[in-house]
């Protein structure tokens, strides 16, 4: 971990807090909202650490503690009305993300805060999960006729969709990387036993050997980073959780095999060691190196990564940090489509001006 980043330090060991003064206290609030990660930070401090926290940072805390608490009764029913919405198709719902860890009970979501749900279901039966979702109130966006193309037929989801009276937003996918990408992921094998979650007849979640391929993927695919680092410790949190459950470790190489996520897995591997100084069993750690990448690759994504996988506060910008993040989004669009496809998608953006209603869609998206 870099020594600047007193938001890593705070969460890998929260006892650090106690010797803070006034100033490194700002920093460190500063850092986790805009590392989106200052409810974890919060959650980390209780119970009786919060009490010993001074009055101004404390406020801070309490307050991210109470969205962490509004959101998870918020996602629940949510999900609830996602689950009812669609009970009528018979389609088994997974979730992804955010409302996956909250549903499925797991350290991950403790603190967390993200704006939509996402969810899974098979590409075959999209269009009729959408024309449920809209008899219920959720409605499309991107109405632009390339962009509705770009979707429907390159992408790995359909236009996200707005709630009309809730305000709530929800992504459907019907694979977890977009159809052009350089990976071909087996969709197939994914949606394969997908867990139950109690109460629902309808909402599943991915095993968790799957979960954490998924997670490793979105991150490592991901243009934006500013939630990159926030994304990184969900990886260390499953990490950690899963690898007590017997025979995790043992299915996760195998399993990468099988998707055709076996870089992504390598990358949350090595990153999750250097940063966060995650755990693994030697073994893992020895047959891993069959799947990393050639030497001059992996040296350029460490630079990057170990630049843009930190706060996005002026107080974490080191030499090259904007240079970093700059290439990560290049590269996030070079493996998401083929040159021709890409060129093409980007000339259009750029001479574009977005539609009113995007524009609105984006201003009015809030937590869950």
């Amino acid at each position: 971990m870099h020594p600047t980043d007193i938001v890593v330090r705070a969460l890998y060991e929260p006892r650090v807090t106690a010797s803070l003064d006034t100033a490194q206290w700002d920093l460190l609030i500063r850092q986790a909202r805009r590392a989106n990660l200052l409810g974890k930070l919060a959650f980390q401090l209780l119970p009786e650490g919060l009490a010993l926290v001074p009055k101004s940072p404390q406020a801070h805390l309490v307050s991210a503690l109470k969205m962490a608490d509004r959101q998870d009764l918020a996602i629940r029913w949510e999900v609830s009305c996602i689950s009812d919405a669609l009970l009528g198709s018979g389609v088994k719902v997974i979730l992804l993300k955010g409302a996956a860890y909250v549903m499925a009970g797991l350290p991950t979501s403790r603190g967390r805060t993200f704006s939509d749900v996402d969810i899974l279901v098979p590409k075959e039966r999209i269009c009729e999960v959408e024309s449920a979702l809209m008899i219920h109130g959720w409605q499309g966006s991107h109405h632009d006729e390339y962009d509705q193309r770009y979707y429907r037929e390159w992408m790995h989801e359909i236009p996200p969709m707005l709630h009309v009276r809730r305000g709530t937003n929800i992504d459907v996918h019907h694979t977890i990387l977009p159809e052009t990408a350089r990976i071909r992921v087996n969709t197939t094998a994914l949606l394969e036993d997908p867990v139950p979650i109690a109460g629902f007849d309808n909402i599943f979640v991915l095993k968790p050997v799957d979960m954490v391929l998924h997670s490793a993927t979105h991150l490592f695919h991901e243009g934006e980073l500013d939630n990159g680092l926030r994304d990184l410790f969900d990886l260390d949190s499953m990490f950690r959780h899963f690898g007590d459950k017997d025979g995790f470790w043992s299915k996760l190489l195998p399993r990468a095999r099988e998707l055709g996520l076996e870089r992504p897995l390598y990358y949350a591997v090595f990153f999750s060691v250097k940063i966060l100084d995650t755990p693994f069993p030697e073994t893992l750690v020895r047959d891993i190196k069959s799947i990393s990448p050639p030497k001059v690759v992996m040296w350029l994504m460490q630079l990057c990564y170990t630049r843009a996988l930190r706060p996005n506060h002026a107080s974490c910008d080191s030499r090259g940090s904007w240079l970093a993040r700059k290439a990560l989004y290049i590269r996030s669009h070079w493996i998401r489509m083929p040159v021709f496809m890409l060129t093409r998608h980007l000339v259009h953006k750029a001479m574009t001006r977005p539609g009113k209603y995007d524009a609105e869609v984006s201003i009015e998206r809030q937590p869950v």
